[in-house]
């Protein structure tokens, strides 16, 4: 078997560790280098805990291109591109960039990594932008609605997500005595996961007059994301369903459900559970994910499945904690 050889950088934060805990069990993928500057040196373990046991691998401060394929980016946003600037990765390796530095369409050859939107192009892809964690739960709720003309005017999102979102660098709203009992809202109709929203409402559904009205939650759980999104909608109910139904018929990971869904189907997993219903003319779709994996890891791991043509859930059957 012919392994996909994976170097890491930014090893040493939540996205790198839980990268390393799903490609330790990838049946055709090779951890190559772990690369974390502050953290050279120390067992992967030491910092990622969970990890005890399970690899000997140590983080190390060294990049050797020659000996990977595929190089995941799991930095803070912003610093993708400062580190291209200063870095010269070969031609044959590929990238997949977990922050949100190439999301948006420009002047770079970074395809858009939505699996359920962009697959083809994914497949033939160098260098790819992996969705951010409240942009893919929102677009899989919306997707069928939009590519089917289902929905008009505004559309209204409310998302809660876990305190992993944050990253691992502690904070005042990621302070355990300020999370524990408590909810918030924040970057209220500005979130930036709504530039790539919004770009994707646009290919799907060209001249699409209506705002993405997107109000964040931070929720007093580690990980996780549910969101509820309204819409005008003059289809019914079971035209919809219809349309959802066959959107998600071959989706690898994102699930059409009939009956209302709770986040611990899908936490620490790499599915996406979709539902829907009406409200006279209002249309009410609910979608909820695993930030760190479908939001995250499990999607870029998903992009690179597709990337080298392997089983696109090689890697990724893992359970849900329901219980």
């Amino acid at each position: 078997m012919c392994m996909v050889r994976v170097g890491i950088l930014g090893a040493a934060g939540y996205t790198g560790g839980e990268l390393i805990r799903v490609l330790l069990n990838h049946p055709e993928a090779e951890i190559v280098f772990a690369n974390s500057e502050s953290n050279a040196g120390n067992p992967v373990s030491a910092v990622h805990e969970g990890l005890l046991g399970d690899t000997d691998l140590c983080f190390t401060s060294e990049m050797p291109w020659e000996q990977v394929d595929v190089v995941f980016f799991c930095f803070g946003h912003g610093k993708s591109r400062a580190f291209l600037q200063e870095h010269d990765i070969p031609a044959n390796v590929r990238i997949i960039d977990l922050a949100q530095d190439f999301r948006i369409a420009g002047e770079h050859d970074y395809v858009y990594g939505l699996p359920e939107t962009h697959r083809e192009l994914t497949k033939g892809a160098m260098h790819l932008a992996n969705p951010g964690c409240f942009a893919t739960c929102i677009q899989l709720a919306l997707v069928p609605a939009l590519k089917a003309g289902l929905i008009s005017g505004d559309i209204h999102v409310n998302g809660i997500t876990g305190s992993t979102g944050a990253g691992q660098k502690p904070s005042a709203t990621t302070h355990y005595s300020w999370r524990n009992d408590n909810i918030s809202v924040y970057k209220t109709f500005n979130h930036q996961h709504l530039l790539e929203i919004n770009q994707t409402v646009q290919e799907l559904c060209p001249g699409y007059d209506g705002r993405v009205l997107f109000i964040p939650q931070r929720g007093c759980f580690a990980r996780g994301i549910y969101v509820t999104a309204y819409a005008k909608c003059d289809a019914t109910l079971e035209e919809v369903q219809k349309v959802y139904a066959e959107t998600y018929a071959d989706a690898a990971f994102t699930h059409f459900v009939f009956s209302s869904p709770d986040m611990k189907q899908v936490v620490n997993t790499n599915k996406a559970v979709v539902y829907v219903e009406k409200y006279e003319d209002q249309l009410l779709m609910i979608s909820c994910i695993d930030n760190l994996l479908k939001g995250a890891v499990g999607q870029a791991v998903q992009n690179m499945n597709i990337m080298f043509g392997l089983d696109e859930k090689a890697g990724l059957n893992l359970k849900a904690s329901a219980f």
